[in-house]
């Protein structure tokens, strides 16, 4: 075991403190990773508040990990001290079902997260806010050169959540993408759709955020809180992508939607959605969720973002900013993704 600083939550209505954690020593398929940034995503926020219920104090959290390898294990032969490399939601899964032989880790039932998780010794995963982290070698990305470390930290999770509803639809030249909300996961939803040939318009409240969307790449900027924006779309989208976890009158974003096209929700409501049958059932319309992907996918991901220059935008900020970026990013009062320099851990 080795003993290494961190930031953690201890109760729900605590700010994190500055503590140190135990990680295990690397077994023969770990890799010892040197954090050099770690993203703030809200996932964050909701789990150390117990907002999506019980957790295991004290918890580290932070799930987009971006470093060096330090050391690895005596049967690694993927990666090598030096390396730039990532690690995201998940630090291990059974490694045997279905799911995984497929390459799509994220739906084992048996999946193991980079935080408030069972690992397989029985101790309880604690993420990125901290200066080192020990992983099993398949649970590790390649960064590729030609991404900063601090803005391919976001792309761990914020990238491969939009990416992977991209793909899976099959989003490319000719395709007509909504993408709902410019934050965290928007700005990156507009840049990789953009980069993969589709045709791509903004949907956000205002258009306080219209210069930036359209600096990303989006070719049409429109606020829904003007009505004329879902008369003029009707039936315009192949593809809309929900990034918000704000409530939403889906029946009216399902009538945007062309026929045969495809509402994905990667944000998390807290209230149901209420979908009348015939906005689906008309157009031959769905009304769909996605998760983030599987380690195929998300390296997939990051050498795209590599060979188009894709990252996110970042604040990066000391650890002793932190609850401070906590509260702005509730607030949404931030461009586009916090990121913390784990130096200053």
């Amino acid at each position: 075991m080795r003993t290494v600083k961190a930031w953690a939550a201890t109760a729900a209505t605590e700010p994190l403190t500055p503590t140190t954690i135990e990680r295990r020593d690397v077994g023969e398929n770990d890799v010892l990773i040197e954090i050099a940034y770690a993203g703030v995503c809200h996932s964050d926020i909701h789990t150390a508040r117990a907002e999506w219920g019980d957790v295991p104090y004290p918890l580290v959290v932070g799930h987009e990990i971006a470093g060096t390898v330090a050391e690895v294990g005596s049967a690694v032969t993927t990666h090598a001290v030096g390396d730039r490399v990532g690690v995201g939601c998940l630090v291990n899964s059974c490694g045997e079902c279905e799911q995984c032989r497929a390459g799509n880790e994220q739906y084992c039932p048996d999946q193991i997260g980079t935080y408030a998780a069972k690992d397989r010794d029985g101790s309880i995963t604690q993420g990125g806010y901290s200066t080192h982290v020990v992983v099993d070698a398949d649970f590790v990305l390649r960064i590729p050169e030609g991404i900063g470390l601090d803005v391919a930290a976001p792309l761990l999770c914020a990238g491969i959540t939009t990416w992977s509803p991209l793909r899976r639809w099959g989003v490319g030249p000719g395709s007509k993408v909504a993408v709902v909300g410019l934050g965290g996961l928007g700005h990156m939803g507009v840049q990789l759709a953009v980069a993969l040939g589709a045709e791509v318009t903004v949907l956000s409240q205002s258009l306080k955020k219209q210069e930036d969307g359209l600096a990303l790449g989006a070719s049409e900027y429109r606020a829904t809180s003007e009505e004329s924006t879902f008369t003029d779309l009707r039936g315009e989208f192949d593809l809309i992508l929900s990034t918000v976890s704000a409530e939403l009158p889906i029946r009216q974003y399902m009538a945007m939607l062309a026929p045969e096209g495809t509402f994905v929700n990667v944000g998390a409501p807290v209230e149901p959605f209420e979908v009348p049958a015939f906005s689906l059932i008309m157009g031959g319309k769905s009304l769909s969720g996605s998760n983030i992907g599987g380690i195929p996918a998300t390296q997939e991901m990051l050498d795209f973002c590599a060979e188009k220059g894709i990252g996110a935008q970042v604040e990066v900020i000391p650890a002793e900013k932190v609850n401070e970026a906590w509260d702005r990013v509730v607030a949404s009062d931030v461009r586009y993704r916090f990121v913390i320099d784990a130096a200053t851990i």
